[in-house]
């Protein structure tokens, strides 16, 4: 039996009582080898004579254009200014920083800029009551007859033992009310730090040292943050660590503050994310964090076109610290802060940073860390320009 040979239309075939078919190869052929029969029964292409043209892709490459480094720099290009749109510039809505602010603020009293108020009506901020609310104060909740003077109690630190508040919401509401207070109050930062620390679970102690602060700012409700002309331009930072001072997880709390002249530009209290082993290093990982905020102050004063050509001045009550900071040694004992060693001596080598040492009674830094007498806690508050308003606000009226 034998398979006939596929017809080029497509037609069917049968099968037949005939031989089989051979077919010689003809690439055996070409070579001059000897011929090789096929004398299986499976109908292929090269049996049938068929063949099919083989479709071949007409590819034009071209190079695709750079990727733009803004949208300022991609607008320049008439190809991605139109994938873009026209919103390409809404597309973000940045949220400036309050360092941010202040410190234009500072410039533009200090050069005698104008300034120009544009005010929005929110909703929640200025929205107008149509019925009359009477409202009330729980007794002795905060009594304007006795006020706290210092916004801390200096006797004890929290921490997570007492019993759970009856509310709350009620306390994670005040203490956020608080956190927006501090843009213009930073002697209450460290404080307020600290409750902020038990809002996921606040107990009675946390709730009666919030209330402490709101007896504080009854009594200092006219106090804010003034800013002044300034004879200098010298950026000049305080830093100080309140070593293992929390007493549940034993971790650290830094905090600085730093001046532009003699005005407040930046703040900051906050605990360390991780354990220091001396107080050395919890000083140094402070050190390392207010040269990074004022090498950020520097470069913003370089974009508003008022560079600065001073070294940063950063004060230490630790000596350790500021040896650390120009000894190129390395001991066995600093590995474990050795990118915050590096990171602040690049800093100063290349004379933007100068690390000195501050007696206790200048270091402004210690009202962010911890609780002071009130003689000294109110020294510090007129240091920081935190002072009563020489004008009535609106609300007073």
């Amino acid at each position: 039996m034998t398979i006939p040979p596929f017809s080029s239309t497509h037609e069917p075939t049968t099968l037949s009582s005939t031989p089989n078919t051979h077919i010689t190869s003809p690439a055996a052929t070409a070579h001059g080898n000897a011929p090789t029969t096929n004398t299986h029964h499976m109908v292929t292409h090269v049996k049938a004579k068929i063949s099919k043209p083989f479709a071949r892709m007409n590819c034009h490459a071209t190079t695709t254009l750079p990727i733009p480094r803004s949208y300022l720099h991609a607008l320049r290009n008439p190809n991605w200014h139109k994938a873009m749109g026209i919103d390409c510039d809404e597309t973000f809505s940045l949220v400036v920083k309050p360092d941010t602010i202040r410190t234009i603020l500072s410039l533009a009293v200090t050069r005698d800029w104008p300034i120009h108020q544009l005010d929005v009506k929110n909703a929640f901020l200025h929205g107008q009551l149509s019925k009359t609310v009477y409202m009330h104060q729980p007794p002795r909740f905060v009594d304007s007859t006795h006020p706290d003077y210092t916004p801390v109690d200096t006797e004890f630190k929290l921490g997570s033992d007492g019993d759970p508040v009856s509310d709350p919401t009620l306390y994670r509401s005040l203490a956020g009310a608080l956190q927006y207070l501090t843009f213009t109050r930073p002697n209450i930062s460290y404080v307020v730090q600290q409750i902020c620390l038990y809002m996921h679970d606040p107990r009675d102690p946390h709730f009666t040292a919030l209330k402490h602060i709101l007896r504080y700012v009854c009594g200092t409700i006219d106090h804010g943050l003034q800013l002044h002309v300034s004879s200098t331009s010298q950026l000049t930072a305080y830093t100080d660590a309140d070593w293992a001072g929390c007493p549940v997880t034993r971790r650290s709390t830094s905090g600085y503050c730093v001046f532009l002249g003699d005005n407040l530009l930046s703040w900051s209290a906050k605990r360390q994310v991780t354990l220091s082993r001396s107080s050395a290093e919890a000083e140094y990982r402070g050190v390392a964090n207010v040269v990074a905020e004022t090498a950020w102050i520097r470069n913003l004063l370089l974009e508003l076109h008022t560079p600065l050509s001073t070294a940063t001045l950063v004060y230490c009550d630790n000596v350790s610290v500021v040896y650390l900071s120009t000894n190129h040694v390395q001991h066995q004992r600093t590995k474990h802060i050795e990118i915050d060693i590096h990171f602040v001596r690049e800093y100063v080598a290349s004379d933007q940073v100068r690390v000195l040492h501050a007696p206790s009674r200048f270091q402004y830094a210690y009202i962010f860390t911890k609780g002071l007498p009130t003689a000294l806690f109110l020294e510090f508050c007129s240091s920081l320009n935190v002072r009563r308003s020489p004008a009535h606000t609106e609300g007073e009226y």
